[in-house]
């Protein structure tokens, strides 16, 4: 993509309604515009993000062995009045009526939905357990929408349900979510704390929220800083290992790290060696919550068991916040220049910028960059714009891509161009295939 041809409307002032850096940024970056209170255009550049974040999680929830569905943004009423939440729920959930009188909802969550889909086509225990998901638009009329897209009214999450003849078999599949969430905010480059969560009247201690620490965090949080040195990295994990499975699941939930809402302070002081004891601030970005029959029943998702008898199936929920999970990422890593994207979800893998548009040799080094790292599968970013060196790269920092390769006559002289990491700000002089070899294997290409 050529900048000359990207849509891409940068703002040099700090917007005024921008109370904490994501919001600002994504602003500024051209990522996003607001349509109305709490409801966001995605533009180009934050709509790639989006979907990275969101291959990211489809790929990590096929590893786990979920399966992936499309319910719809629109539900029927009725659905929510079996399960008794209709009335229950309050002003957040959006209430409508069709053209034929019928109470419609824009579903907020799908609890009642996807046990309605289970319910139709599943009978018997032998064909459990089964995880379905989807990644949908959800909305939810909070009373004072803020800080762009980490709470906004209409938000892209991922939601999962598991169905279990049991609670040992529901607690596995509490278990496959909880590492299969680790490796997809690992993957992320983010560093997300699974914390233990108020579990409400259901009771037990199967619910989790993972907490991207950020210092502009809604919630403030307490842990054992052992925690944060814990890391899957390469390691193979079966997911029908039960053993295996809870082994790692101890790991990271045994040492104690716990949001305001759950804190004991006793216990903290009492569990956690002095040196170790960290407060911070956090960024919600998954929960994922094991809930019994708590639909299955009222609904009557029942099968036969293996003697025969009805048994509602054991279910839980699973969500990650897909589009939070972008504005999280910018609180985690930028700088007063701008956003510092993690590999992994940069929208463009290397910015390419001409110091000298018009000049007939640095044009051809930097179309000949640009189609070698598309050659090696890499999407770049080429500033083809006639603009100021200054410019250039004040727009490549905000906007954050990892790294910079920048290309003028005076290098070329020299056979080299400068290549420049975002995160550290070092460059170094390669040739220009020197300086594509690197970006390409620092990609795995």
């Amino acid at each position: 993509m050529r900048l000359t041809r990207f849509f891409l409307p940068l703002l040099k002032e700090q917007p005024a309604e921008a109370q904490i850096a994501s919001h600002r940024l994504m602003l500024r970056a051209g990522m996003i515009r607001q349509a109305a209170s709490g409801i966001y255009t995605w533009l180009p550049l934050g709509y790639r993000v989006l979907r990275n974040v969101e291959r990211i999680v489809h790929e990590e929830q096929a590893a786990m062995g979920a399966n992936a569905v499309l319910m719809p943004t629109i539900q029927p009423a009725d659905l929510w009045r079996e399960s008794g939440r209709y009335d229950a729920y309050g002003p957040e959930m959006l209430r409508i009526r069709d053209r034929h009188d019928r109470d419609m909802l824009y579903g907020p969550t799908n609890e009642e939905l996807i046990t309605d889909v289970f319910r139709g086509a599943v009978s018997s225990y032998r064909d459990l357990p089964r995880i379905l998901y989807h990644i949908q638009w959800k909305f939810r009329d909070e009373v004072r929408p803020r800080f762009g897209v980490m709470r906004g009214r209409e938000f892209l999450m991922k939601d999962g349900y598991s169905f279990d003849i049991d609670s040992a078999a529901a607690i596995h599949s509490y278990n496959r979510h909880l590492v299969a969430y680790l490796r997809t905010f690992e993957r992320m480059g983010l560093k997300a704390v699974p914390m233990k969560a108020d579990t409400g009247p259901i009771g037990g201690d199967h619910s989790h929220e993972f907490l991207i620490l950020a210092d502009t965090g809604e919630s403030e949080v307490f842990l054992d800083s052992a925690v944060l040195d814990l890391a899957l990295g390469d390691r193979a994990i079966d997911f029908d290992s039960r053993d295996g499975l809870q082994a790692i699941v101890d790991q990271w939930t045994k040492p104690y790290a716990r949001t305001d809402e759950t804190h004991d302070a006793a216990l903290f002081e009492s569990a956690v060696p002095e040196a170790r004891r960290t407060v911070r601030r956090g960024i919600e970005v998954g929960h994922i919550f094991y809930f019994g029959t708590k639909y299955s029943e009222p609904l009557g998702a029942r099968v036969a068991g293996p003697d025969g008898a009805q048994v509602a199936v054991e279910m839980g929920s699973y969500g990650i916040g897909v589009s939070r999970l972008v504005g999280a990422a910018i609180e985690a890593n930028h700088d007063d220049k701008g956003v510092i994207w993690p590999e992994a979800l940069t929208p463009f893998h290397a910015g390419i910028v001409n110091l000298k548009q018009g000049d007939a040799e640095a044009d051809a080094a930097c179309q000949s960059i640009y189609d070698r790292l598309t050659a090696a599968g890499l999407e770049p970013l080429y500033d083809d714009r006639d603009e100021r060196a200054g410019t250039k790269f004040a727009a490549m920092d905000l906007i954050g891509l990892p790294w910079r390769v920048t290309v003028g006559p005076r290098g070329l002289k020299s056979g080299v161009v400068e290549l420049t990491s975002r995160r550290t700000g070092e460059s170094q002089e390669l040739t220009p295939e020197a300086a594509v070899a690197k970006v390409a294997a620092i990609y795995g290409r």
